[in-house]
């Protein structure tokens, strides 16, 4: 899972080691700095990853009185490495403005369905003076997560590690509010040097985080007389929950045991605890996908490993090419189910994904401790073609995910439906039925959200289109556009044309005799059309001139009126 190295770089952390005392047979280390120690942790915390977690995503993030990204969520540890030896110095601590940074900082990258580890590396004191976060510790809930994020949104394991010596009075003052906060997370640890600070300590410090937090699954998968050695990335987590009189922990064995097999069609998509990518091991525990490249070795064996027959491969190959899926139990009444995943369309994975424990945990297949062989009933329970299902299942009707609402969750959804109208109103009148059907959809969901400024502006912008027509658009679509940007901006008016749920197509019907007409008001307009319809049109009256399209030609009072016509002289002339 995503891990979050969390720095304290306040200026506590400067101070020196106490190393006055040291044993007999123990060297005096060069290092002589907390923060210094708290490297040399963090450095082998990264060296696990990079050698057993290799798919893992880690971050550094800094804090003081502020809180500093110095390396987003990456695989490249050596980056994160590089990262730690530039950390500037701080100011004061302020636990509440770490936490903060690392809970938005994973939401932005993960969202709050993930579950993350955080490992807050500090020098045991929790601010300045001994009510230090005490106000923010008393009332939590009372603050918004942008200044206490516990309990996080999203899972999480919080683990406090001190570069502290357990005597210390900074330390006894503030583990009571070290302990609060991993009470308020739910999950985590205070993790603290035996005896004196030093090099050896903190790293015997850091190898128990490992231990407790960081450890890589490595397993037997078994199916019939067939086996192989593999691991689960990520580590698969124990399942703990709370009753009223217990409390159930459990952990998936070492060995995992393929019980049948099912089509994919009958398990669909259960709800699944947690889900792991299942990668075969060699013989000496290391991933075959990912194997040391070492031009210089004379060692062949990693070469050989490839060459082995591998279970895992045979099994993946068999579940795509099925369309099955294995039920497999992976601990005491605790059950699961591998598959062949593609995230793409050449690169497929086999993965794990665990149920809850229990036995009915899938509910239209009962208790999974009754499923047997289908070749044992007398009659087959997937009919003699194979095109029926025993367990209650639509598997004949296709789904249709042509969804009516409109989610405007994201600016990216909004601004896709506004440019699809505006594509449509671009190729007017040929996508004239498109059009309508877009726009209508557009304006039920803004009347639905009381989303009236949305209406408004789309009128605006249609508006500019149909100012910004070229000479050569027909005139149907300067017709359709105004009659669509009036309508969205009278949509407010119980009295108007445009009340109604839909906005229909306005009717138009043109001629080449009556290709315009005088208005009451005193203002002739003469119609948009093609560019080769409009050619040799002139004004017979007062005036004298060849019109362009969308010309507004004033009626003069006293004079008479004004008549378009073709001249078949200047259709000849053209």
């Amino acid at each position: 899972m995503p891990t979050v190295i969390l720095l304290d770089v306040s200026l506590s952390m400067s101070r020196s080691v106490d190393v006055s005392t040291p044993s007999q047979n123990e060297e005096v280390e060069r290092l002589e700095l907390r923060k210094d120690l708290a490297a040399h942790g963090c450095h082998s915390l990264l060296d696990h990853f990079a050698q057993h977690c290799k798919l893992e995503f880690a971050c550094l993030i800094s804090f003081s009185s502020v809180c500093k990204i110095l390396m987003p969520f990456t695989r490249d540890f050596e980056s994160i490495k590089n990262a730690l030896n530039l950390v500037e110095e701080g100011d004061k601590t302020s636990i509440d403005v770490g936490l903060v940074g690392a809970a938005q900082h994973i939401l932005e990258e993960w969202g709050n369905g993930t579950p993350c580890q955080i490992v807050l590396v500090t020098d045991g004191n929790a601010g300045i003076g001994q009510h230090a976060m005490q106000k923010s510790l008393m009332s939590p809930h009372s603050r918004g997560a942008a200044q206490f994020p516990l309990p996080f949104p999203f899972p999480a394991k919080l683990n406090i590690v001190c570069i502290a010596n357990p005597s210390e009075p900074g330390f006894q003052t503030s583990k009571p509010l070290y302990q609060r906060l991993i009470e308020l997370n739910g999950e985590g640890d205070i993790l603290i040097p035996e005896g004196g600070l030093s090099k050896k300590s903190v790293s015997e410090l850091f190898d128990q985080l490992i231990k407790n937090n960081f450890s890589s699954y490595s397993g037997t998968l078994h199916c019939g007389n067939l086996s192989a050695p593999i691991t689960l990335s990520p580590p698969p987590q124990p399942y703990c929950r709370h009753h009223d009189f217990e409390v159930i922990r459990v952990s998936v064995d070492s060995a995992i045991q393929v019980l049948g097999f099912l089509n994919t069609g009958d398990v669909s998509s259960p709800p699944a605890f947690s889900r792991h990518l299942v990668l075969p091991l060699s013989t000496k525990g290391d991933m075959v996908m990912l194997p040391k490249a070492d031009g210089g070795s004379d060692d062949e064996s990693g070469n050989d490993e490839g060459k082995i027959p591998s279970f895992c491969v045979l099994l993946h190959g068999g579940l795509k090419r099925e369309n099955t899926v294995a039920l497999c139990q992976v601990g005491d009444n605790w059950y699961g189910i591998l598959y062949s995943w593609a995230d793409n369309k050449k690169k497929s994975n086999l993965m794990l994904s665990i149920f809850v424990p229990g036995n009915d945990v899938i509910p239209w297949m009962g208790k999974l401790s009754n499923l047997g062989p289908a070749s044992l009933l007398p009659t087959n329970p997937y009919g003699p073609n194979e095109s029926s299902t025993p367990f209650p299942l639509k598997i004949q009707e296709e789904k249709s995910y042509a969804l009516n609402c409109v989610v405007w969750v994201r600016q990216g959804g909004l601004q896709s439906d506004i440019q699809k109208i505006l594509r449509h109103a671009r190729k007017l009148p040929d996508k004239t039925q498109s059009f309508y059907k877009e726009l209508n959809r557009v304006r039920r969901a803004a009347l639905s959200y009381g989303f009236g400024e949305l209406l408004e502006g789309l009128a605006s912008v249609l508006e500019r289109e149909c100012t910004l027509l070229p000479s050569s658009s027909h005139p149907v679509a300067a017709i359709q556009l105004q009659h669509a940007y009036e309508a969205l901006r009278n949509h407010d008016k119980t009295y108007s044309d445009y009340s109604g749920s839909e906005i229909s197509e306005v009717s138009s019907d043109y001629s080449d005799e009556n290709i315009g007409t005088t208005s009451s008001e005193g203002v002739y307009v003469f119609e948009e059309l093609e560019e080769e319809e409009y050619q040799g049109l002139m004004v017979v009256g007062p005036y004298m001139l060849e019109p362009d399209a969308g010309d507004v030609v004033e009626v003069v009072p006293n004079q008479p009126d004004m008549e378009w016509r073709r001249d078949p002289k200047r259709l000849n002339e053209w």
